[in-house]
């Protein structure tokens, strides 16, 4: 694993130990294409990253132009990957890792009143929770107008064509893996 573009185009990420069942990092193709999709540069954008893993998908955004990152999991190696990665990849300064259950997490931002172009959530895909995700993003008010919520899930997993006010703009399938990007109005 390793960052596609940016600052720290080239530089390796740490993943998982072997035995863990609980973190499923982004392979690099998919990142590639999720990026593609989304826009080369994200200048400035503040970017939330839920059941974040090993961080990669933040590190990415903040490699390519996003101002921060905020980095949400609750499982001790996946905290401490995304801590590990973005020191080693020279981007801790603008990436805070948060440890906690997404909902809570969700909560604690809506309260410190943070606001976030891009929200990235890749949840364990036996949770099916891409519904309920949408729902607590949205509940919470943390997307800007016209901000992207992108969720990664199963191909087993129906993702709404709209869901609480956010309208489907693009799906790609990668064997059992779906990417579908939301737009807020």
């Amino acid at each position: 694993m390793r960052i596609v573009a940016g600052t720290a185009k080239g530089r390796a990420l740490a993943g998982p130990k072997s035995s863990s069942r609980h973190i499923r990092p982004t392979a690099d193709r998919v990142r590639e294409t999720l990026f593609n999709v989304l826009g080369q540069f994200l200048d400035g954008q503040r970017v939330l990253d839920l059941y974040a893993g090993t961080g990669a998908l933040g590190l990415e955004a903040v490699s390519r132009g996003a101002g921060q990152a905020v980095l949400v999991d609750q499982d001790r190696e996946a905290l401490t990957l995304c801590r590990e990665n973005a020191r080693a990849v020279g981007l801790a300064a603008q990436v805070e890792v948060l440890s906690s259950p997404v909902a809570r997490a969700l909560e604690a931002l809506k309260r410190r009143g943070e606001r976030f172009e891009l929200i990235f959530a890749d949840p364990p895909y036996a949770a099916r929770v891409v519904e309920t995700v949408l729902d607590g993003i949205v509940a919470a008010g943390l997307l800007t107008p016209a901000g992207m919520v992108v969720v990664e899930h199963d191909k087993r997993e129906a993702a709404p064509d709209t869901h609480a006010g956010l309208t489907r703009e693009d799906q790609r399938r990668f064997g059992d893996t779906l990417v579908s990007f939301y737009r807020a109005p």
